[in-house]
């Protein structure tokens, strides 16, 4: 699990942020008016969680200052609008294209990009399928797990959590993307029994068999 940001952590991150070519255990320490070991407390926590790393070792009049930058994980730490960014494009592309037209490119853009997932399906039988879909389902954020019974042959996939839950609310047409793709991985017809988009608790997926 990772830590939670101490406000003096995250007040190191933004001196970094702002200073993206790196800055010193000095630089921070007088910059933020505390000791060099308290810094280095920080940063030992930083390092652990992925936020920072080693930069440049500069070479100065005295010994090598090494310096520390902010990683990906450091920049991601920070608010991002990416809900609000993706709401603002799929209701202007709603809009455009009309609901049905809207659906069925949701459902074309889930026929492409299964194409990149199915060598982990290929030549399987349909329960190592869905142990194979419920890994890539968790890898994305779903929560999943196989809710088929030993002394049953219906076979259903429940997710607990949806990934775009607020813009699946305000775009129904948006699930059209997780059945094409768990379709077309599976290579069996679904049936969307429970959407928590549709005050559902669950996502439930059941699988017909052919």
């Amino acid at each position: 699990m990772t830590e939670k940001i101490r406000p003096r952590q995250h007040q190191i991150l933004r001196l970094l942020l702002e200073n993206k070519a790196g800055l010193s255990i000095d630089e921070i320490a007088t910059a933020l008016n505390i000791s060099r070991n308290a810094v280095q407390q920080h940063f030992t926590g930083l390092e652990r969680q992925g936020y920072i790393q080693t930069g440049v070792l500069n070479k100065t009049a005295g010994r090598p200052v090494r310096s520390y930058v902010l990683t990906e994980a450091g920049i991601n730490s920070f608010p991002k609008q990416y809900a609000w960014f993706s709401e603002l494009i799929l209701t202007d592309l709603k809009n455009e294209l009309g609901s049905e037209a809207f659906q069925h490119f949701l459902h074309k853009l889930g026929s492409k990009w299964s194409p990149s997932l199915l060598p982990q399906f290929e030549g399987k039988e349909t329960d190592e399928r869905i142990e194979a879909l419920l890994k890539v389902m968790d890898g994305m954020g779903f929560n999943v797990r196989n809710m088929t019974a030993s002394c049953s042959s219906e076979r259903t996939i429940e997710a607990c959590n949806c990934i775009y839950h607020d813009l699946a609310q305000k775009h129904e047409e948006i699930c059209e993307f997780d059945r094409t793709l768990i379709s077309s991985l599976l290579d069996k017809d679904i049936e969307h029994v429970e959407c928590m988009a549709k005050t559902g608790t669950v996502c439930n997926f059941k699988i017909i068999n052919k």
